[in-house]
């Protein structure tokens, strides 16, 4: 069955370089910034806006706030009263968020939504923010003897492929410095002017520190502060923008394809359900099959770029050895071959992903589907693929516990 289309209008990110409290900010500042830049930059009203959609893990952790919906009123007085709700799923929340509004579009209740994710996350000391994290995993039972709770989780799967295929940590230090190189080019980068040298994506003990295990300094995704936002459509409402604006409508981006799928929290239960099985984690090769088919396509040739969830190196290493490029354990050859860098066959990641365009971990979701946006309609800038015309996304939360996909396209 086809559901019914949906259209992104536009959308705004805010600069993940930014510390909120530190330039005397706050969570709502934030969200109204946001939202009505947002507004301006897709050239849409606040009265166009018929609901309002948050994704956010743990603002009421990290800054005392929840009820986050409750400042779509404070954006502007013509959305004083508009329906909103909040979606948490860890680091997939503006995942969930996102496919909420576009399931309210599908289902014939509103004809456009606000989509927004954001979190705050540098306005507490660093043990303080790794510990406001530990919920995404089962917190009462896994990895309690270190405050570390993420680098240890993905150094464990680090050790998972090393026992299952062998792996080679300079495989991951490509991918984290790819990661940085393309930042450089994204002028929301948290990372873009940052400075390395050619021990920073070695195992030198002082230009890229151990942090866990096998997991060091560059290898990790930024804690951040930020926010993005998506305005999402049917056709028909698209179509009347499309017509007020004097454009067609086939210019517009839309959602192709989605994906959601979700595993059990327990890592150790998720690696022994694959034990006998080729792939590490099959629900995430689930996950890119249903999302492709979803949008008529069979193979992952058929897009033209991936923006993935590298909260560590490890993770976008996984999540290559998942998406059908080669067989499982040779996502090594994706790197060696080219095929995910700038021009290759499968660019990955040229927004700089978590690890150099930063990791606000309720904004992750939405602010790929934006970059998939950007891509399809040619504002992504000095981080464009050319003649990009599908992308897709790939979004999780916990140890890959909550997983979410979506393919953006355009017809012209």
């Amino acid at each position: 069955m086809t559901s019914p289309r949906i259209y992104i209008l536009g959308g705004h990110q805010s600069d993940f370089a930014d510390n909120v409290y530190r330039r005397g900010g706050d969570v709502a500042s934030l969200f109204i910034d946001t939202v009505r830049s947002g507004l301006q930059s897709s050239q849409l009203d606040a009265s166009d806006i018929e609901v309002g959609h948050v994704g956010n893990f743990v603002s009421a952790l990290f800054t005392g706030q929840a009820q986050l919906g409750g400042f779509f009123g404070h954006v502007d007085p013509a959305m004083r009263y508009l329906p909103a709700s909040s979606h948490e799923a860890a680091c997939a929340s503006g995942s969930m968020a996102l496919l909420a509004a576009m399931a309210d579009l599908q289902a014939g209740r509103y004809q456009l939504a606000c989509v927004l994710g954001l979190e705050i996350m540098r306005n507490v000391p660093g043990d303080d923010a790794a510990n406001n994290l530990r919920p995404a995993a089962w917190a009462e039972r896994e990895w309690q003897n270190t405050p570390y709770v993420w680098p240890c989780a993905f150094d464990n799967l680090i050790d998972e492929y090393q026992r299952r295929y062998g792996l080679d940590k300079a495989h991951l230090y490509a991918i984290a410095e790819q990661n940085f190189n393309s930042a450089k080019r994204n002028p929301n980068a948290q990372s873009r002017n940052w400075q390395f040298n050619a021990r920073s994506f070695s195992d030198d003990n002082d230009a890229n520190p151990v942090i866990s295990g096998n997991i060091r300094r560059q290898d990790c995704g930024q804690i951040s502060d930020g926010a993005a936002v998506v305005f999402l459509a049917t056709a028909a409402r698209a179509r009347e923008y499309a017509k007020a604006r004097n454009i067609s409508v086939d210019s517009l981006p839309y959602i192709d394809g989605w994906g959601h799928i979700n595993a059990p929290i327990s890592i150790e239960e998720k690696l022994r359900i694959s034990a006998d099985q080729p792939t590490v984690f099959p629900h995430i090769q689930r996950l890119f099959q249903q999302t492709l088919a979803r949008a008529g396509k069979r193979e992952i040739s058929e897009v033209d770029g991936l923006e993935v969830h590298d909260c560590f190196s490890i993770t976008e290493y996984m999540i290559l050895d998942h998406c059908g490029l080669y067989p499982a354990g040779e996502a090594w050859r994706a790197i060696e071959n080219g095929d995910i860098a700038p021009g290759g066959k499968l660019p990955v990641n040229m927004s700089g992903g978590l690890i150099g365009l930063g990791h606000p971990v309720g904004a992750t979701g939405v602010r790929m589907a934006l970059d998939a946006y950007k891509q399809v309609s040619g504002r992504a800038g000095d981080y464009q693929i050319d003649n990009a015309r599908s992308i897709m996304t790939f979004n999780l939360g916990g140890s890959a516990t909550t997983c979410a996909s979506l393919i953006v396209s355009r017809e012209a």
